[in-house]
């Protein structure tokens, strides 16, 4: 199947492995998928329908070729997901551990997909849980109840596009349940699947207007709407203010302290404002790591109960 094509060249460093590693939930994330070659597979339900799109990055342009309903859509959202509407270049660093870092990555931008929802549930399934947990029930609810890709991705190699809005809202409880969501979680995402035309509207938002829109439905807090709009809206200044990890690896590459809580993690970031996510992909370039103590967080299995 040829597919749709579209050549892209986009006159800045574009690393795309790093672009769209936040999309990627988990190494067996049905919707998305890295092949051999280097090209990134990607299945989405887009407001035109389904569509599959393979991303392929080589002497300075893109190649993407799409398949679906979707895939026209899928194509003229190809410069945003790749970062085309970021700035980085507003965030100046004096000389230390960021900046080498953002010298030395000049190809990481924030992309932005323009859709909502493709990333609220995810980061509602991640609320409280190990991502091994999350990511496991991404797959089999996907596995289930999404449709198969178009194109060759989802016969050949199993890919999934998410269940839409109406599907989300009619998986029965027995069904989350096997699948290790927990009440809370799953009525979360069935109350945001019934107001998912609302909060579709918040990709096009400022941030405080978006964050106010999402944060509006209960069971989304600050933690899930930034996770979001990190990825919808491409904000460079969302905040995951909740994070297990996000605190101590802010206060021990920023602070020299082993241990902080999100007060903290604010004070030292908002010099940085409006760059906060920025500089903590940024942070994680760096190679720090704030010391470990204790045990790691166990991980739950609500299917037995």
């Amino acid at each position: 199947m040829p597919g749709t094509v579209r050549q892209w060249r986009p006159g800045f460093p574009l690393d795309l492995p790093r672009i769209l590693f936040p999309l990627r939930r988990g190494p067996g994330d049905p919707a998305l998928r890295t092949a051999g070659d280097g090209a990134v597979w990607r299945a989405s339900r887009t407001p035109a329908g389904p569509g599959t799109v393979r991303i392929a990055a080589a002497g300075g342009e893109v190649t993407a070729q799409s398949w679906g309903p979707g895939a026209d859509w899928l194509l003229e959202a190809l410069p945003a997901l790749l970062g085309a509407d970021d700035d980085p270049a507003g965030l100046v660093l004096p000389p230390g551990p960021l900046r080498d870092a953002q010298r030395t990555h000049p190809g990481l931008r924030l992309g932005r997909t323009g859709l909502v929802m493709e990333s609220l549930v995810p980061a509602v399934l991640e609320q409280k849980v190990t991502t091994d947990e999350a990511y496991r029930a991404w797959r089999i609810l996907l596995r289930d109840f999404g449709t198969p890709a178009p194109g060759p991705a989802g016969p050949v190699d199993g890919m999934r596009v998410a269940p839409s809005a109406r599907e989300w809202a009619l998986i029965p409880s027995w069904e989350w349940h096997r699948a290790g969501v927990d009440p809370k979680r799953s009525a979360t995402v069935v109350r945001a699947a019934r107001l998912a035309a609302r909060l579709e509207e918040a990709s096009g938002f400022a941030s405080d207007r978006a964050f106010a829109r999402l944060t509006a439905v209960p069971g989304i807090g600050v933690w899930t709407a930034a996770e979001t709009l990190q990825r919808s809206n491409g904000d460079p200044d969302a905040v995951s203010v909740g994070d297990f990890h996000l605190p101590n690896l802010v206060g021990w590459a920023l602070a020299g302290r082993p241990r902080s809580d999100d007060a903290q993690m604010l004070d030292l970031l908002e010099p940085y404002r409006p760059h906060r996510y920025r500089v903590c992909r940024l942070l994680m370039l760096t190679g720090a790591r704030a010391p470990r103590y204790g045990p790691r967080l166990t991980p739950n299995d609500h299917r037995g109960r």
